[in-house]
């Protein structure tokens, strides 16, 4: 089996990636759908983040608003890295679960984790291949500005937030270019796969 981190940067084009390989065969994981499970009662980081940030981020229903909650970690980065300190962990955990289960089902399988900050949080140590969605900054700001009906400013600011992707070009060992059109992408995505899935067979071999 081959572990495979895939990332990239605000509406770069990651999640698209991440359905074509899903098609070419990939067993594909959300690392923001486990985030977000983990802050559901029960999740494994729920009690940790009430008791951390109080009752005032709970819904009527006694549910953590992600919105109230964003709005108070995302203007203090001391108070984001606490939230990601207990949220991160159970992200991980679940990671690891996934990978067992994909190894179980099939050994030469190409297992996936999208991530938009996998390799803010040391993704290299945990994958056997990091894969890198890439486009001008000022397509990701188009796209964004699209997509979210949200302003410059607005996905500046978002950017802003995370590494550059000029930046992480260094960590990956596949880069997908997603500036032109879908169909492009979607070739460049599948030669990836072909080449991931030859170095997952190979492993078992």
């Amino acid at each position: 089996m081959l572990r495979v981190g895939l990332t990239g940067g605000l509406a770069s084009g990651k999640s698209f990636v991440a359905g074509v390989l899903r098609e070419c065969g990939a067993q594909v994981i959300e690392a923001d759908k486990l985030g977000h499970e983990a802050l559901l009662p029960g999740g494994g980081a729920y009690e940790g983040v009430v008791a951390e940030f109080g009752e005032a981020i709970l819904d009527r229903d006694g549910r953590i608003d992600r919105k109230r909650l964003g709005g108070i970690v995302f203007a203090d980065p001391d108070r984001l890295a606490k939230l990601n300190a207990l949220v991160h962990p159970v992200v991980f955990r679940r990671q690891e679960e996934f990978f067992e289960q994909a190894r179980a089902e099939d050994p030469a399988a190409v297992a996936v984790v999208e991530a938009a900050i996998l390799i803010e949080t040391g993704g290299r140590e945990r994958y056997d291949r990091i894969v890198l969605a890439v486009c001008p900054p000022e397509l990701q700001i188009q796209r964004f500005m699209a997509r979210e009906n949200g302003s410059e400013e607005q996905a500046r600011a978002r950017m802003a937030r995370q590494m550059p992707l000029i930046e992480k070009i260094p960590f990956a060992d596949y880069l997908i270019d997603t500036s032109d059109s879908l169909a492009e992408t979607a070739e460049r995505a599948r030669a990836v796969y072909a080449k991931l899935k030859a170095e997952a067979v190979h492993k078992v071999v």
